[in-house]
């Protein structure tokens, strides 16, 4: 999957903004990035303390774009749009003031199109890489909401990889119908950049009406609108996940369905489910988890996991610069 995605930058690099210079993971990362002179790193903090810390790690990123907050010639400029972006809501001090950290500084970077997709999330809460997106890079056009996915692969005795998307299991926590959808169609979408033809499973605790409840008749809904809305892709729901993936248990509960059975990627009802469920075929079912991805806004931008490595820094730095 990812030679695939590394040839397509290479034929379109793009340049990366990581809002946390100095760790030791996102410089790791870094010059494994460098060598392969698909994707340039745009690390911000003070250059003196980023060079420093690469250095006392080992790690060359010489070829790496280095951004002081402190010191960017464009602050005067990044302000007045930040002002007008926010609309009233912050003052042109207030603003100053959110650019002297990483996170809204980096974002401001690709909105203003210094750099084409943000990773950050090492040392930031989720929510603090969400917000300044939100705030700034906005929606793009048709999208009401940003959900997330995870695509997940495990490689498959025959030396190939299988390959899963699952959303939301991240951002929304109890999204309605017309969000549901949303969350379908980019999460669609998302599958297709990866190599997937999606079949999109709507899960429950319920079968073709097995089960019944409010929770029940919100997947069902979600499901007829969704196959409204994507034209052309499976979808099919409300199922249970046995029957999702399942071809004996998906044909008899849903016989003649063409994603019973057959589905890779999956709709979750609520952000409980769908992080749990993320979360058991990581640990029991030996998939390897990329994401969150974040959907629908009008540049890549995603979240680290604060716990994560620099590995999985390398392949979500890929991965983000892969929907720019």
């Amino acid at each position: 999957m990812f030679g695939k995605l590394i040839e397509k930058l290479k034929a379109d690099p793009k340049r990366i903004v990581f809002t946390e210079g100095t760790d030791a993971r996102i410089l790791e990362a870094s010059a494994r990035l460098l060598s392969g002179t698909f994707l340039t790193p745009v690390l911000v903090g003070n250059e003196d303390e980023v060079r420093a810390a690469a250095e006392k790690a080992g790690f060359n990123i010489r070829g790496a774009e280095i951004v002081d907050p402190a010191t960017y010639p464009g602050m005067e400029e990044m302000v007045e749009t930040m002002v007008q972006l926010r609309k009233g809501k912050m003052t042109a001090d207030e603003c100053h003031a959110a650019l002297q950290h990483g996170n809204y500084f980096g974002t401001m970077l690709v909105k203003m199109g210094v750099a084409d997709c943000l990773l950050g999330g090492a040392t930031y809460s989720t929510a603090d890489t969400v917000r300044p997106a939100l705030q700034l890079v906005k929606t793009k056009p048709g999208s009401k909401i940003v959900s997330s996915c995870f695509i997940m692969v495990r490689e498959r005795a025959t030396g190939d990889n299988e390959v899963l998307a699952m959303g939301d299991c991240a951002i929304n926590i109890k999204p309605s119908e017309d969000e549901l959808v949303e969350i379908a169609v980019e999460t669609a979408k998302c599958a297709q950049i990866f190599g997937v033809e999606p079949k999109v499973a709507f899960l429950s605790y319920s079968t073709k009406g097995s089960g019944k409840g409010e929770d029940v008749d919100k997947m069902r809904n979600a499901c007829e609108k969704a196959k409204a809305a994507m034209s052309g892709i499976p979808v099919d729901g409300e199922m249970q996940f046995d029957a999702a993936v399942s071809p004996t248990v998906g044909q008899l509960k849903f016989p003649g369905s063409p994603v019973a059975g057959y589905a890779n990627t999956f709709i979750f009802p609520d952000i409980n489910a769908g992080n749990i469920g993320y979360k058991i075929a990581q640990r029991l079912g030996g998939f390897d988890a990329y994401g969150p991805i974040l959907l629908g806004l009008n540049a890549p931008i995603n979240d680290l996991s604060r716990g994560c490595n620099a590995q999985e820094v390398y392949s979500m730095a890929i991965i983000t610069a892969a929907l720019a």
